[in-house]
């Protein structure tokens, strides 16, 4: 029931881990922009798995095939239909995993509500599925280009180690040079080896993405029950693996009174505008014109390559330990869909904010 994300801008997707692909139908697309199949690809590129020494090494071209919704290079408005093939299963590597629960994924929470779920690599909860969310992120970061609306994501801490600056101390454009996706070359360095430690361990590591809109307009958010980061909030929190979400100047907020933390407007050169930025770009649950930046906290991997104690379907204790190709850490692949989910998000609420008034 519910497979679908977005309020007119609206993505359905399909398809399990193990299964024949995955995909999606996007509807509320609007027409007449320009579709670069190469930036698409190279978005799926950034999150598919068999990239770096620290990401799982399953091996998937995904290669998206576009179904409808497109004519001559544009889009239609139309609904948007697309697919990308399985083809790296080892869906043996999960036959001792039938009727075992496997330590904080969904195995048993799925079992006890459906009353059947697909063993292999988790199926329909395995981050797969996030593919259909990269390739449908893809066509909106498209359509947020033509309104000069950029979106950045990258990764800021891996385990202890952390970027010990905000977001503006950085030069963003330069997160593709390096697996991990961070913005400071010397701190990405530490963090690969610290990726590539806890792997030859078997263990998995966790850590914080952070995303920077830039160039988003006044007005976007729909108060009271939908305000921008309720519902960038929601988008972040349906990723796997994603534990907590925080915008703006947040936890940190809580050392300051309101005097320090309250963003002062001033008359820039006939432009209201705020000498900081503490409120993450929304205020009143709509956005002010200001950077947008917030925080996704993503756990360790669930799949660790070491021997754990459990219990069956039948309730009996027992041990597991996995195998197969597994992250050590989402961080690096999640970037992109931590970027993807904005898009989506940001261009809804740009859709809604037109229906706002005559």
């Amino acid at each position: 029931m519910f497979n679908s994300f977005g309020n007119i801008l609206r993505l359905t997707s399909f398809g399990e881990s193990h299964g024949k692909g995955v995909g999606g139908v996007i509807d509320g697309f609007p027409a007449g922009v320009e579709i670069d199949m190469e930036f698409i690809q190279q978005e799926l590129n950034r999150r598919r798995p068999g990239q770096s020494a620290i990401t799982t090494a399953r091996k998937e071209p995904d290669e998206v095939e576009l179904l409808s919704g497109l004519f001559e290079g544009k889009t239609t408005g139309c609904p948007i239909g697309f697919i990308v093939w399985n083809q790296n299963q080892h869906s043996n590597d999960y036959n001792n995993l039938k009727d075992i629960y496997r330590p904080s994924h969904a195995d048993y929470t799925y079992a006890v509500k459906y009353g059947v779920r697909d063993h292999r690599g988790g199926g329909r909860s395995s981050a797969r599925e996030t593919t259909s969310r990269v390739v449908a992120g893809a066509l909106a970061k498209l359509a947020l280009k033509q309104l000069g609306i950029n979106i950045t994501a990258y990764t800021a801490q891996v385990g202890e180690i952390k970027l010990e600056k905000d977001y503006t101390a950085y030069d963003l454009s330069t997160i593709e040079e390096n697996p991990v996706r961070c913005p400071d070359q010397e701190k990405a360095k530490e963090m690969q080896e610290l990726i590539y430690q806890t792997k030859g361990e078997g263990d998995t590591i966790g850590g914080i993405v952070t995303c920077v809109i830039k160039g988003c307009p006044v007005g976007l958010g729909q108060p009271v029950y939908n305000k921008l980061h309720a519902a960038l909030a929601n988008a972040m929190m349906s990723i796997n693996a994603a534990k907590a979400f925080e915008y703006g100047i947040g936890y940190k907020g809580i050392h300051q009174k309101g005097s320090q933390q309250n963003d002062i407007f001033f008359n820039d050169n006939g432009t209201i505008n705020t000498h900081t930025n503490n409120s993450g770009g929304i205020q009143g649950g709509i956005s002010n014109g200001q950077d947008i930046y917030f925080n996704v906290l993503f756990k360790p991997v669930a799949t660790v390559l070491m021997e754990q104690p459990t219990v069956n379907a039948d309730g009996t204790d027992t041990t597991i330990k996995a195998r197969g190709r597994h992250d050590p850490c989402v961080l690096p692949r999640a970037v992109p869909i931590v970027e993807a989910m904005s898009a989506l998000t940001i261009l809804d609420y740009y859709l809604l904010d037109k229906a706002t008034r005559l």
